[in-house]
């Protein structure tokens, strides 16, 4: 394939900050066309926002679900993947999960040698290789989602596999190869695991884990309405969520009990996101249930949580009932410095507003997003910044509930104030075509500056959507690394102020449906070509800033030592 032309750059500057460049001959925005699609050019909308370059790219896998058919609730969950930078050279590499047969889900008997989850390494030139038996990584357990973070803080990124029970740990050994470590770890959580993310509960530096169960699958059960191919999920127990408390040394305790979160009933978890939603700098967990009302566990910052979803207006859908909500995603979508908060459900979603001291109001309806959500269920996705003009659009995954019957996924374009148009006509191909979608996971797989999709769909291939919008506007990305040696940065604060502009983001990491996007933050810069101030608050208070930094490029800032 073709690559869009690049250029790179390495410098170290006094806050031990690591910049990588790239952009090729860029043209200034002047002024926005009319229309539903601002900032994007009428010539880049016809050709289509993106282009599918699977086939090119060289990712070859093709998702297996469990007996082949999707017959039942847990084959319908699908599976995701994650991304992640597990060699350390900067580019962004891709796990996918996928489906084995499995007993007590699949039918039958397996048949041959069973399918397994896969790793391809980006080569940095738009291609990927698989690496799978190199890493030690395939697992061929009934796996929906990967999530990613540094959970020995040694500075290599570690893998956690969510199956049907027990999860896996692969602990990164830094020569380009994993260990399964799950049982020294003490993370081989045994229910139908389809969600968790990394989080810093205690404020101690390392990744706590937070894993979202699903129900208690019975094969034997067979009572529901015929239409709806096999029972929904209040058929079945819900299973309870772990709370795993990081000792420090990359092993874990069970603190499920102790934190709290076992203090009200279970609610059949289908995604899993941290974020600080009443601004007081402790990390927080949304989680979205299936069929039930919806979890928001407010975090005290030494480990224990508070459950407040119907406080804070997030429990249930506008209506007031409990959607079959698939996944949370965390966004600024009106550019007020607080974090909203987008779900996707079997209805028309949710859009809920940050209103400010852990308040939430749901504007779904009034920011355009139900009226282009109702046709379909939608599942992955989330909020992304499509053109670079500093805000966040919308991507979201959609097929039926019941049946692997496709549906066109959605496209939205952010106006400016947080309200929403359909983009998905002028996304390209893929949007008019009806895969059996699943996860969508947000990348920037070349580092140009504009971010990519990857699309997992039930029983086909993943799509790999290119994004080549041609809107000449700017960006910049971090990536953050805490005090040596290599602590995670969770949960620290970036202001970035550029063109007139304030955005405000913190670093948590990027909970997807069924798995992780990437974990750098990605600014739209619009016009400016030239960050004014980019100021970051580390988890231990302390701030760093930076001024007149230039644009289209990564920056790696590396904390320096607290003088506490």
């Amino acid at each position: 394939m073709t690559r869009r032309p690049t250029t790179a750059a390495r410098v170290v500057l006094a806050l031990s900050v690591v910049a990588a460049g790239c952009g090729g001959e860029r043209q200034n925005r002047s002024g926005a066309p009319s229309g539903p699609a601002v900032g994007l050019p009428a010539a880049a909308a016809r050709s289509g926002l993106f282009q599918d370059v699977t086939e090119a790219s060289g990712i070859d896998f093709v998702h297996h679900s469990g007996d082949g058919t999707m017959d039942n609730i847990v084959e319908a969950v699908g599976s995701g993947g994650c991304v992640l930078d597990y060699d350390g050279d900067g580019k962004q590499d891709v796990y996918l999960a996928d489906q084995g047969w499995r007993a007590g889900v699949s039918r039958g008997e397996p048949s041959g040698r069973s399918p397994s989850s896969r790793l391809y390494r980006n080569r940095g030139d738009g291609s990927f290789e698989d690496v799978t038996a190199r890493a030690r990584v395939g697992d061929d357990g009934f796996c929906f989602a990967a999530i990613a973070g540094d959970v020995d803080g040694d500075g290599r990124v570690d893998l956690y596999v969510l199956r049907t029970g027990p999860n896996r740990l692969y602990r990164n050994r830094g020569d380009g190869t994993f260990e399964d470590t799950t049982e020294r770890a003490g993370v081989g959580d045994p229910g139908c695991s389809v969600a968790g993310t990394f989080l810093d509960a205690d404020h101690d530096g390392d990744l706590d884990l937070y894993v979202g169960n699903y129900l208690a699958f019975d094969p034997a059960y067979r009572l529901y309405y015929s239409a709806d191919g096999f029972p929904g999920p209040l058929a079945y127990t819900a299973q309870p969520d772990t709370f795993y408390r990081n000792r420090g040394d990359g092993t874990f305790e069970d603190a499920s009990v102790a934190s709290g979160i076992r203090a009200v009933p279970p609610g059949r978890a289908m995604g899993v996101v941290s974020f600080d939603a009443n601004g007081d700098g402790h990390a927080d967990v949304y989680v979205a249930n299936d069929g039930s009302a919806k979890f928001l566990w407010l975090g005290d910052g030494k480990g224990g949580f508070r459950e407040a979803a119907v406080e804070a207006g997030v429990a249930f859908g506008f209506y007031g009932e409990a959607t079959a909500s698939m996944a949370g995603s965390v966004g600024d979508a009106d550019l007020d410095g607080l974090p909203d908060l987008l779900v996707t459900d079997n209805s028309f979603g949710s859009f809920y507003r940050n209103l400010g001291g852990g308040r939430f109001q749901d504007r779904v309806r009034a920011v355009g997003f139900a009226q282009h959500a109702s046709a379909w269920a939608h599942w992955g996705g989330g909020f992304l910044d499509v053109d670079d003009d500093g805000d966040l659009d919308v991507y979201a995954a959609a097929a039926d509930l019941h049946y692997a019957t496709g549906r066109p996924d959605l496209l939205l374009e952010n106006r400016g104030d947080g309200t929403y148009a359909d983009l998905s006509e002028r996304g390209g191909p893929w949007f008019r075509a009806e895969r059996v979608s699943r996860g969508g996971l947000i990348f920037d797989m070349d580092d140009d500056g504009r971010l990519d999709l990857l699309v997992t769909n039930v029983g086909d291939r993943p799509a790999l959507l290119r994004n080549v919008a041609t809107t000449g506007n700017h960006w910049l990305k971090l990536a953050l690394v805490g005090v040596p040696p290599f602590r995670p940065a969770n949960g620290a604060r970036v202001v970035v102020e550029a063109g007139g502009r304030r955005q405000v983001r913190r670093n948590d990491m990027p909970g997807a449906y069924l798995g992780q996007h990437d974990a750098r933050l990605h600014f739209g810069l619009g016009s400016a070509t030239r960050v004014d101030s980019l100021e970051i608050t580390w988890p231990d208070g302390t701030t760093q800033t930076l001024t007149d930094v230039e644009a289209d490029r990564v920056l790696t800032i590396v904390q320096k030592e607290s003088v506490r």
